[in-house]
């Protein structure tokens, strides 16, 4: 893959996976199951660590919830399970990290967002608390700088100061710097309060793309703390992942971001792990990091009035998914593969010839037959109805005979 200079942070412990510095850029995400509900919040950061998810969030907000935590992470762990727990702490986070250290104990990471807990008001009392509770535990905390709940008294300061000025600023550029300055202040607090740098992540949500890439290039141009990415809310179906990406996209290849997150709201009863499989795609799309075996498919024109082509690609894109909870543990590099499925003569022979495996479906008035190209070159003509079931086969085959030999030859040393 072409090679990006990641910015240099410092590198943060979360359970058993490392954030930051030269490390893999990590997929995380977060439950909406009632926390206090431990067999439901089990089974589904299970079935977000199955989608990839290598870190998962849960809401502790009330004394339920807090007792829950022991129980969920002792019931993932039973499952096979060791993608970190982080608790997500607002407003009463200092109370119940003091009243269940059974809790505090549990989780991998704790999430603050200063703007909810006192910072900015009297005191940071309860904001110190939470550090001193992580310190005492030894667990690592993102900074979780938000500007739906920005420190108000600092927004406040920074608005009048800059009223004051000959050429004052765009309320939009003092609010992106207020955050910032809240994230930095506040980072400094908690070394204060006996975290090391190692142990502080910082982010600095927003929901609008454009403040995204300046606020995160802002803050990374002015420490090495490791960073958080993600639109604040990201939104529904298309928009959250077009808006996801086109935010996301400039920061990864500038080298920014340490981790991510899209925050896709889920259509109701939909599957959380949307976001999972969202956020892999974005970095096997910049080339980052590889998930999963990539399928190249036209979009179909006049030429392609069948939708032979779209249920191939369509079946073969689940075979893929199906298949990979087992592939990626007995054929190392198999997420690296490219497939092409391709609806007629135009593109469909070259498509297939640059993908590892590939296939060229006959389009309108073209011979009923489909080249099948393995690594470049040709390897067979299928024809009639049982095509699909003959290319699987095919690629079946192929991941055995390629990648394969990658697991015999370290079984043998």
């Amino acid at each position: 893959m072409p090679q990006i200079n990641r910015r240099k942070s410092v590198s943060v412990k979360i359970g058993n996976v490392l954030v930051g510095s030269d490390c893999p850029v990590i997929v995380q995400s977060m439950t909406n199951t009632d926390t206090a509900d431990v067999e439901s919040t089990i089974q589904q950061v299970a079935a977000l660590a199955r989608a990839g998810s290598e870190m998962v969030r849960v809401t502790v907000n009330n004394d339920d919830a807090a007792r829950a935590v022991p129980y969920i992470v002792e019931g993932i762990a039973k499952k096979g399970w060791t993608t970190p727990i982080i608790g997500d702490f607002h407003y009463n986070g200092h109370l119940l990290l003091k009243k269940y250290p059974d809790c505090a104990r549990a989780l991998a990471k704790y999430r603050i967002n200063p703007g909810n807990v006192s910072i900015g008001r009297k005191d940071d009392d309860n904001f110190r608390t939470m550090v001193e509770c992580a310190v005492e535990n030894q667990k690592p905390v993102r900074i979780g700088v938000n500007w739906g709940s920005l420190d108000q008294a600092l927004l406040t300061r920074m608005m009048d100061e800059n009223s004051r000025l000959t050429q004052p600023l765009d309320a939009r550029d003092v609010m992106m710097e207020a955050m910032v300055v809240s994230a930095l202040d506040n980072a400094a607090a908690a070394e204060r309060y006996g975290l090391r740098r190692d142990q502080i992540i910082l982010s600095a949500k927003v929901s609008g793309v454009r403040d995204l890439i300046d606020v995160y290039s802002s803050l990374a141009s002015r420490c090495d703390y490791a960073l958080h990415l993600g639109l604040t809310e990201a939104g529904m179906g298309m928009k959250g992942i077009v808006a996801s990406t086109a935010g996301l996209a400039p920061l990864l290849l500038n080298g920014i971001g340490d981790t991510i997150r899209v925050s896709l709201t889920p259509t109701p009863g939909g599957d959380r792990s949307e976001e999972v499989r969202c956020g892999q795609q974005i970095l096997q799309s910049l080339s980052i990091r590889s998930f999963t075996p990539q399928v190249t498919a036209c979009p179909g024109c006049g030429r392609t009035t069948s939708t032979y082509f779209q249920q191939l690609a369509e079946q073969v894109q689940g075979h893929l998914r199906e298949s990979m909870p087992e592939w990626k543990t007995r054929y190392p590099g198999v997420e690296e593969m490219k497939l092409a499925v391709m609806g007629c003569v135009v593109n469909g022979p070259g498509e297939s010839k640059h993908a590892n495996i590939g296939i060229s479906l006959p389009g309108t008035f073209e011979d009923p037959v489909a080249p099948v190209y393995v690594d470049g070159k040709l390897k067979t003509t299928l024809r009639g109805d049982n095509i699909v079931a003959e290319f699987k086969v095919i690629l079946d085959e192929y991941v055995e005979a390629r990648y394969g030999r990658k697991e015999e030859l370290a079984a043998t040393h």
